[in-house]
């Protein structure tokens, strides 16, 4: 009718984003996982996903306590295994109290926002995870971020803030590039500084330090009143969930005001099964976190040997750099003719111009898994003209 104004379809600018995605090699999609691959892509560090010994952990819980933990853990979603495994993962790691939360995301969500806020600065390594980005985003505290592993510049950062209380904030173990925080210089600037230093364990429990205890344990930090750790159940101790470590104060604080923790369903209590089987497999088996990392450095060593840009593993991750997505979507697809499933990460995963293979190793890869990605790796690299073997 005349004077009426058309009406837009609010899903247009929706379809165009997807578009320029596409043209950009960034659309991604949702694949089932088949079998016949061998996994080279999953966070399975330990190779205990599907272990009879965690299969029957998970079974045994869901007899005792059912399938879903009916609530929050502050009504009716804490039963006595949650609370056994609280006090076990705080054993674990050498901290003085624990809280399981149902995700790992949520975990750092809650503890960055529980112990931030209007007159907290909070420092940030620019490479962390989303969930620590968020986090920050959530906190209503101003945020610095500082150049990757810089504990000099987050030292500054803490010098000169206004704030009264400070927050610093890092991966143990970057989650893509898979290299070390500093974490005994961090400790140091936020011991200085009067803050508060939270390392997010992740990637490294499990992997890292004497039996897997973490990161932060191997850096002679644990304990400290004055760090706190997050962590994934869903990783090394392949379960699902998360928790907040660290002193009685940090653990009641998250209690009473930690919004994730509070408003959530508490964590099902197979998983809680789950995970507390896989600490009892880490405590008969100590050597697991060794072979995970032996497997890391051989992937590492074969990608350089293949002539691709890689990087010295901290722990089980691995990336192959390729620069370009369309690259990297090619080379995975590489992978997948030879029977390996790899990641493929690309923008904004990772910065422009830094697409590349996330290579995961695992604890039981044996000597024709190798022999598989050495062949991949060699194709990858001549056909992206960077082969050392022409």
């Amino acid at each position: 009718m005349p004077g009426m104004t058309a009406v837009r379809d609010p899903l247009a600018r929706l379809r165009d984003a997807a578009g320029r995605r596409a043209a950009a090699g960034l659309r991604r999609s949702l694949r089932p996982r088949q079998g016949g691959l061998t996994d080279l892509a999953s966070n399975d560090y330990l190779g205990l996903s599907g272990d009879p010994r965690l299969v029957e952990g998970a079974v045994a819980a869901a007899r005792e306590w059912g399938t879903g933990s009916t609530g929050s853990r502050l009504v009716t979603g804490t039963t006595e295994l949650h609370a056994e495994l609280d006090r076990r993962l705080a054993a674990f790691t050498g901290s003085a109290a624990g809280l399981v939360f149902s995700s790992g995301f949520l975990a750092n969500l809650g503890a960055v926002t529980a112990l931030a806020g209007p007159d907290t600065l909070v420092v940030s390594d620019q490479v962390n995870h989303a969930s620590i980005v968020d986090a920050c985003r959530l906190s209503r505290s101003r945020v610095v971020i500082v150049p990757h592993r810089d504990a000099a510049a987050a030292e500054q950062a803490l010098a000169e803030r206004e704030e009264d209380h400070a927050v610093v904030v890092t991966d143990a173990v970057f989650s893509v590039d898979g290299d070390l925080a500093p974490l005994g210089a961090l400790h140091a600037a936020a011991r200085a500084h009067g803050a508060l230093l939270v390392i997010d364990e992740a990637h490294a429990l499990g992997v890292v330090g004497d039996g897997g205890r973490g990161a932060a344990h191997a850096a002679g930090l644990a304990g400290e009143p004055d760090v706190v750790l997050t962590l994934t159940l869903s990783k090394s101790l392949a379960s699902q969930g998360g928790a907040v470590l660290g002193a009685p104060e940090v653990i009641d604080t998250l209690v009473d005001t930690g919004r994730s923790f509070i408003f959530d369903t508490g964590l099902n209590p197979p998983a809680v099964g789950a995970a507390l089987a896989a600490l009892d497999v880490l405590g008969s088996d100590p050597g697991l976190p060794g072979r995970a990392r032996e497997r890391a450095l051989a992937i590492s060593n074969l990608a350089a040997g293949s002539g691709l840009e890689t990087a010295e593993p901290a722990a089980a991750v691995v990336p192959v750099f390729l620069g370009e997505p369309r690259a990297a979507v090619r080379a995975a697809e590489i992978c997948a003719e030879h029977g390996l499933r790899v990641g493929c990460f690309r923008p904004p995963s990772v910065p422009k111009g830094r697409a590349c293979l996330r290579l995961t190793a695992r604890a039981t890869l044996d000597e024709s898994d190798l022999t598989r990605l050495r062949a991949a790796l060699a194709e990858i690299a001549s056909s992206t003209g960077r082969s050392l073997h022409p």
